[in-house]
């Protein structure tokens, strides 16, 4: 059995749509690690308000920027005007300039809505969030920028797609040449030496045998660097379910036309698919993911699965 969250923290599971979020309450402020994906943001900030009623989100934190992590950023900032928000550092200049390829919402085919930022999460610094302190981690892999949260009195990680139950998130520097396996190896370890009581990923259920799910995820690190194809094929079909994720539905020819248009894709598609033209590659990624159940087509209607 997991241990019971502390009082005056609660988790919002979400799904793989949208990260989880995590409110944390104190006497002090009350903070929110995480905003979800754009098209859930109304829900996001119901749940939000849900438990705050009419006290105010003093804070947003995102562990990185991912739009599934930060995609209902602006609608938290318009809903509360005073919202303080921190990112980590590697991407501000993008954030300031709010340059989309940068920050790869047009590179994966994916939304967010602009927003803006008043701090930073430096690594190595601490954080004050419901009377306690986090610690703030270096957590590069799945994305080079991206950290993790620690609190040493209660043992609770807050590890967003660095460590799942069952893995870890897509390499995505590895999808541009940029060598990643290690880092990933690198905050894998860090976490071990952390020795979590309970991890709070960014997708599923909180946690407690985290040796169990760092046996799972370094088998699947060791995997993927004997197979870098795998890897690469793996991502092009997580990118083709996040989209039906968001849409539920769409023609075929609809989504032959994204990925025509998302550099991501045409990059994975030269990489691992260089006989096939697009057509060719989505009918390929479609049959696999229908075959797994991810995704159901019923002819020129692709609709997601379970």
């Amino acid at each position: 059995m997991n241990p019971a969250l502390p009082i005056g923290m609660q988790v919002f599971e979400r799904g793989w749509l949208s990260s989880n979020n995590i409110l944390i309450m104190g006497e002090e402020n009350t903070a929110l690690v995480d905003s979800g994906y754009c098209t859930h943001s109304e829900q996001t900030v119901a749940l939000v308000h849900s438990v705050l009623g009419d006290r105010p989100l003093d804070l947003l934190i995102n562990t990185h920027l991912h739009s599934d992590h930060c995609g209902g950023n602006a609608a938290l900032q318009e809903h509360y005007p005073a919202l303080q928000t921190r990112i980590p550092p590697g991407n501000a200049d993008e954030v300031k300039c709010w340059d989309e390829d940068a920050l790869t919402y047009k590179t994966t085919g994916q939304q967010c809505p602009k927003f803006v930022f008043e701090g930073l999460l430096t690594p190595g610094e601490t954080l004050s969030l419901g009377g306690c302190f986090w610690q703030i981690h270096a957590a590069a892999g799945h994305d080079p920028h991206s950290i993790l949260l620690f609190e040493s009195h209660s043992g609770i990680l807050l590890s967003a797609d660095a460590l799942w139950e069952q893995g870890f998130g897509v390499v995505f520097p590895e999808l541009e040449g940029v060598s990643a396996f290690s880092d990933v190896g690198s905050t894998l370890d860090l976490i071990e030496a952390l020795e979590p009581k309970l991890v709070i990923p960014g997708h599923g259920r909180p946690f407690s045998d985290y040796r169990k799910s760092l046996r799972i995820a370094r088998s699947r690190l060791n995997y993927f660097i004997d197979h870098p194809a795998k890897h690469q094929q793996y991502a092009a079909k997580v990118l083709i379910k996040f989209k039906l994720l968001e849409l539920q539905s769409c023609t075929f020819e609809y989504l032959l036309n994204w990925v025509a248009t998302t550099p991501y894709m045409e990059l994975l598609r030269q990489e691992q698919y260089p006989q096939l033209d697009t057509l060719g590659m989505v009918e390929s990624l479609v049959g696999d993911l229908v075959r797994s159940g991810a995704v159901k087509r019923d002819s020129d209607q692709i609709r997601n699965g379970s």
